[in-house]
């Protein structure tokens, strides 16, 4: 079977991690129905210790062929974002694609002119979903694509050292790696097979943090409100006005870090802000987070001691702190992928994978791409060539750590 068949059938689960029940593992049902569907599926084509635990972690393995020394790991997650819906993803493929503008079954168009890298997927079989969905994509082409590799090496005999296999829930609401467990999972390295474009080696990752402000106001009738009234609305704007307005996401690129209010509740009484924290520079992190704080410190001087409350958290780090005292598992994917015939493409992810965290967690875990572009909306997309591009990396990859002894 090959990769893009298992995903056809894998993204008509719906697998949307929720971020209002975040630490529950799993946030929704139907990542346990796809990871009991991914059980069956990997004990028949023989992965004999495939199990799901009760928190909806995946675990299985091969052991190695006699002779051979190496292990190493493959993970992808089995939740898709919440930001568009994940429910009755009908998944369309436009065979021999003509690299122009895409229309969807539903009348949505996904324009070239906005999204470039389609000029590049001319001549392939282009899958997207139907245009009121994403299509799951992210992450459920690396289980396709990890499960299509192991499948083929196991078929034609191919030498191998242990292969430990995982597939993890809520990875989008960033609670992927809260209960993995690094010993069971039974490997010294791993990739997460996670990414963009097939070819991608992926070592760098934001630090991350979330900044959760509450405002206090006071809410009185308009008609009496004077000397009286606290618009918590107000302070919101107010609270907003003192981060720096041109380090938002949609002014920065490459390894600039950024402010982003994800989400916004309020009225006169309370607002509530979320934010999201991000730089590739450790230094420059922790002074983003003082930023905020004192934001925080100047509004509760302005108003009054309690008008804001402020909470800050650290998601994950950079795991390019830890890759670097690995770097045989940069330089390795990179002869993969050039014996795949392409050219390795290493850049800073503008975002974290559960290799952010498992990397600090003992589990050095650089990430690979999948073939995948312009995720978590309607516009997502990628090609039967490039999962099959994925694949054969995958297995030049686990040939080359058949042996491989750190």
């Amino acid at each position: 079977m090959r990769a893009y068949e298992r995903f056809l059938k894998y993204v008509r689960v719906d697998t949307t991690s929720d971020p209002a029940r975040a630490g529950e593992l799993p946030s929704s049902e139907g990542q346990f129905v796809l990871a009991r569907q991914l059980v069956e599926e990997m004990r028949a084509m023989g992965i004999a210790d495939a199990v799901v635990d009760k928190r909806c972690y995946v675990y299985g393995s091969l052991p190695a062929t006699p002779g051979c020394k190496g292990a190493l790991g493959l993970i992808a997650h089995m939740d898709t974002s919440p930001a568009t819906s994940g429910k009755n993803v009908s998944p369309t493929l436009h065979p021999d694609y003509d690299g122009g503008d895409v229309r969807l079954p539903n009348g949505h168009v996904i324009p070239v002119a906005t999204f470039p890298e389609l000029k590049k997927l001319r001549g392939r079989t282009l899958i997207t979903a139907g245009g009121d969905t994403l299509l799951g994509a992210d992450d459920k082409a690396g289980i396709a694509e990890i499960l299509t590799a192991c499948e083929e090496i196991q078929r034609e005999g191919i030498p191998h050292g242990k292969i430990s296999i995982a597939f993890t829930p809520d990875e989008e609401i960033g609670c992927g790696a809260d209960g993995f467990d690094v010993e069971r999972f039974g490997a010294p390295w791993a990739y997460t097979v996670d990414g963009g474009a097939e070819g991608e080696i992926e070592y760098e990752t934001f630090n991350a943090a979330a900044a959760k402000v509450v405002l206090h106001g006071v809410s009185v009738h308009p008609g009496s409100a004077k000397d009286i009234m606290v618009n918590a609305c107000s302070l919101a704007m107010e609270f907003d006005s003192l981060l720096p307005a041109r380090e938002r996401p949609e002014f920065t690129e490459g390894r600039e870090g950024f402010y982003h209010l994800d989400s916004m509740t309020a009225n006169v009484e309370r607002a509530e802000l979320e934010y999201i924290i991000r730089d590739h520079d450790r230094g420059k992190f922790e002074e983003r987070k003082a930023v905020v704080s004192r934001a925080a410190d100047e509004l509760n001087r302005r108003h009054g001691a309690g008008t804001v409350e402020l909470t800050l958290t650290d998601s994950y780090y950079n795991m390019r702190e830890v890759i670097e005292g690995h770097l045989h598992l940069v330089e390795n994917a990179g002869e993969a992928i050039r014996r795949a015939g392409l050219t390795p493409l290493t850049q800073p992810v503008r975002g974290g994978t559960d290799g952010s965290r498992l990397s600090f967690m003992g589990l050095p875990c650089p990430n690979l791409g999948t073939g995948g572009y312009y995720f978590h909306g309607p516009n997502e997309c990628i090609t039967v060539e490039g999962m099959d591009k994925a694949v054969e990396i995958i297995r030049h990859i686990v040939d080359i750590y058949r042996d491989f002894v750190d």
